[in-house]
């Protein structure tokens, strides 16, 4: 019991008061997601996404696909509807625009520019929240206009909805912040986490319901169970990856010491930039998809829009493969910087053995171009696994979208993080990490 090291995280008083800390975050954030707008009758809401459950197939597909990251949220219409997507959306159009504008790279790289940014990240979350809102109002008119009114909206109000759930998204966005601070992990990919795992429950009973009425063939479902058990296998197989480029130092003689002569190595991870590229296609897709299912009958080319991005649908299908291999190759040339890494490597006199020094760059960029292809590829062939299992096996859409590929993504990469931060804070206090060998990652 004593080399336990789940009993150690409690005993060392700073990991004990971060994982305190984000639990209680954790709950705050699950508390805000069952309570309803003001004004609305939750009972009625409840009932409404029941029947298009039972009706509407490309409804249902949208409410699923917007609970998936709201954590139930969205079904509820609570204060937390929007979640940290409108964030999420608003980084990417900020880091988009960083690269594509220098002069706002070059306010950013200034001192106190990552200030800035995230000043203007918030600015723009606001802006952004605001829109979708009004989209809400929208989707709520035509939810009042099929329950034939009062039942819904009994004392709604259009600006106090938008007020409300503006509001409850920056709220979300803050808790994210503080469990980055002050918790354990990473605070944005945490909520999300949390909100995947309090719907798992609920669909794992809905899936036995519908065994126990016929609805599914229970052969379909053992064989679905069984590839999910081997996907989550091959996401932590191929997370644990690395390519590991060696550098050779040379010995520097400064005043009377000698230093450097040593061999080190660059770890580049098969897939660099995590579950990243999921989590930004789904949110660059989600404004559009939003927009166009809440107002598809004030006009005619939203609702050919919201046909064509129905989550279930071959174009959403088609343009998620295609963001997930985009956002892999630009969040990892964001984050891992060739030229800036064959700069250090230089500055600290070291070279890469075989390469030449002004080849650095080049041989770099040229290892991570060939380690993001097939990490991206991989990443997008597990996002389309809940379609695929929806159309072979006939699962529901709140199961498939559960029980699939970008949410056993999402949660073993967020778990894997979390586990390495843990183990990071075990062996600084001088204990043993989480497993006996460590998380070890293989060379390939």
């Amino acid at each position: 019991m004593a080399n336990n090291p789940v009993v150690n995280m409690f005993k060392v008083k700073e990991i004990r008061n971060r994982i305190l800390f984000t639990l209680l975050i954790l709950a705050v954030f699950r508390l805000g997601t069952v309570i309803t707008i003001p004004g609305l009758n939750a009972a009625a809401l409840v009932d409404y996404f029941s029947e298009i459950a039972k009706s509407n197939k490309a409804e249902s597909a949208f409410a699923s696909y917007m609970d998936f990251f709201a954590g139930g949220a969205f079904e509820k219409f609570s204060v937390f509807m929007l979640g940290v997507m409108p964030y999420i959306s608003t980084q990417i159009i900020l880091q988009l625009a960083l690269v594509i504008f220098p002069s706002l790279k070059r306010i950013a790289q200034e001192e106190g520019g990552q200030r800035r940014v995230q000043m203007w990240t918030r600015v723009g979350t606001v802006l952004v929240c605001i829109i979708q809102a009004l989209a809400i109002t929208a989707y709520v008119s035509s939810i009042n206009a099929a329950t034939s009114g009062a039942a819904v909206t009994p004392y709604y109000s259009n600006w106090m909805a938008i007020l409300t759930v503006t509001a409850g998204s920056m709220i979300t966005v803050w808790m994210g912040d503080q469990i980055t601070a002050h918790g354990i992990g990473n605070g944005i990919s945490m909520l999300i986490f949390a909100g995947i795992v309090a719907r798992l429950p609920s669909a794992v009973w809905e899936l036995i319901s519908m065994v126990r009425n016929d609805g599914l063939n229970v052969v379909y479902v053992i064989v679905a169970i069984a590839l999910f058990l081997v996907i989550i296998g091959l996401v932590v197989y191929e997370q644990s990856g690395e390519r590991k480029i060696p550098v050779h130092y040379a010995k520097r003689v400064v005043g009377r010491k000698m230093y450097g002569g040593q061999s080190t190595y660059i770890p580049f991870k098969i897939n660099p930039s995590g579950v990243i590229p999921i989590i930004f296609a789904s949110a660059f897709l989600t404004f559009p998809l939003q927009i166009a299912t809440s107002l598809q009958k004030k006009a005619g080319w939203l609702n050919w829009l919201a046909a064509k991005l129905n989550p279930m649908g071959i174009w959403y299908n088609v343009i998620e493969v295609l963001l997930i291999i985009f956002f892999a190759y630009f969040y990892t040339q964001v984050t891992l910087n060739p030229t800036e890494i064959a700069k250090n490597i230089r500055e600290n006199g070291g070279s890469i053995p075989g390469i030449r020094t002004d080849k650095t760059e080049s041989y770099l960029q040229k290892v991570l171009n060939r380690l993001i292809l097939p990490g991206s590829l991989y990443l997008a062939f597990i996002a389309l696994i809940p379609t695929l299992i929806q159309i072979a096996f006939g699962f529901p859409a709140s199961i498939s979208m559960l029980m699939g590929g970008t949410s056993l993504l999402i949660l073993v990469g967020v778990d894997i993080d979390t586990m390495a931060q843990v183990e990071a804070l075990l062996k600084m206090h001088h204990h043993d990490g989480l497993t006996k060998k460590g998380l070890k990652s293989r060379n390939l």
